[in-house]
């Protein structure tokens, strides 16, 4: 039998688990459960019979992972009938605490939740997943897998922020940058499609979802990312702005007298695709522009140039670049998106074949080109697998 593993992610009114075999990668089940604590919840669970969907009540995390269980038993497979090692749950953020996955005791819990006011809208949804999952698989053992983890390799001069020193030792302030587990498993699976070693490569990703982020990567290891102390900074998101000026805070507060959470709530929640055109997802940004809406042209265009100078950037970071890499829903569906943000750089050795990327072949760059230019689907919730099978194994 194969060694599966339960990955959980939690968030704030949602619970997302994939049943996933850990040596292949492929999910005997998944679901996610939305709108925990509404009138109204939504359940839907693939697995071997096909799709389920539910709506009722969801007061809380446990029942929604009651509810999986429950799923599980009448919609298969049977958790009793499959080889569960481990269960793996997301952390959005480790701090500088974590650089690997760990297992789940009391001393992580309590370093979680000392972590919670850097990412308070992400780490007290991941705790409560945990707590739940404990309590309600205890034979199981736990292993929490943390976004910020693969980025603890950047550089001193590229994780401190040049603010006071005291920020950073009282208050953590410094770049710990996220889709850590995403940009360690594309890189991986970039260095096996081109035949080498990832100590042998230097890479850009280019994580262009919902969330957005950029990442050089040199031998396997993470030197620079877009994301900061926390996911908002960076690329153009769906509804998050990205960099711009932190004077903004401060005269917005002036002139609007605008709370810090006003402000940071717009900023995360309302900024970004969805600030320049009212629409977050950037399907319908595309057929908007296709329409001619010069709001959703405009929002392309901010979009991909904000990408091409995190390209330049990071390039010049890295000296040399074997590959560029798009993943995630935008970066791999979009062929509008890559062209656009890599026009211009032939002369870096950046050369797209046009019928290449129009397909979203695995690799969208012409045979001569320099630079391998790579379309690779993430899988999140495989490197999850993996990592927390590794933990249990030791």
């Amino acid at each position: 039998m194969s060694d599966h593993v339960l990955v959980i992610n939690a968030g704030s009114s949602s619970l997302k688990y994939s049943l996933v075999d850990s040596a292949s990668g492929e999910a005997a089940a998944t679901g996610l459960v939305e709108q925990i604590g509404e009138e109204r919840s939504h359940h839907v669970h693939h697995g071997p019979k096909g799709e389920f969907n539910d709506e009722q009540p969801i007061a809380n995390h446990e029942a929604a992972l009651e509810a999986a269980v429950r799923a599980f038993e009448t919609e298969g497979p049977a958790l009793a009938d499959v080889d569960i090692v481990a269960v793996g749950h997301r952390v959005v953020h480790g701090g500088d605490r974590f650089a690997a996955p760990a297992l789940v005791d009391d001393e992580l819990i309590a370093a979680v939740t000392d972590l919670v006011p850097l990412a308070p809208l992400h780490n007290p949804a991941n705790l409560e997943g945990i707590e739940v999952a404990r309590r309600l698989l205890p034979d199981l053992p736990h292993v929490a897998v943390f976004d910020t983890a693969f980025h603890q390799t950047l550089p001193p001069y590229a994780y401190t922020y040049a603010v006071p020193t005291q920020w950073k030792e009282q208050y953590g302030i410094r770049r710990y940058g996220f889709h850590g587990t995403s940009h360690s498993f594309v890189s991986a699976q970039a260095a096996r499609l081109l035949g080498r070693k990832p100590s042998e490569l230097n890479m850009i990703v280019l994580h262009l979802g919902n969330g957005c982020s950029a990442a050089a990567i040199r031998g396997g290891e993470s030197v620079d990312t877009s994301m900061g102390l926390t996911p908002l900074e960076g690329l153009v998101m769906g509804t998050r702005s990205g960099d711009l000026d932190p004077a903004i805070h401060g005269l917005l507060a002036r002139v609007a007298g605008r709370s810090a959470e006003e402000t940071d709530h717009s900023l995360n929640s309302e900024s970004g695709l969805k600030g320049l055109t009212g629409a977050n997802d950037f399907r319908e940004v595309s057929r908007r522009r296709a329409a001619g809406d010069e709001r959703a042209q405009l929002a392309f265009d901010i979009y991909c140039q904000r990408i091409k100078k995190y390209i330049g950037a990071y390039y010049a970071v890295l000296g040399t670049v074997d590959a560029i890499v798009f993943t995630a829903g935008v970066g791999q569906h979009s062929a509008e998106v890559r062209a656009a943000a890599v026009d211009g750089l032939e002369t870096l050795g950046i050369r797209l074949d046009p019928g290449r990327n129009a397909r979203s072949e695995l690799t969208v760059s012409t045979d001569d080109s320099p630079v391998a230019v790579l379309v690779i689907p993430t899988n999140e919730e495989w490197q999850i697998a993996r990592e927390a099978l590794t933990v249990v194994r030791r």
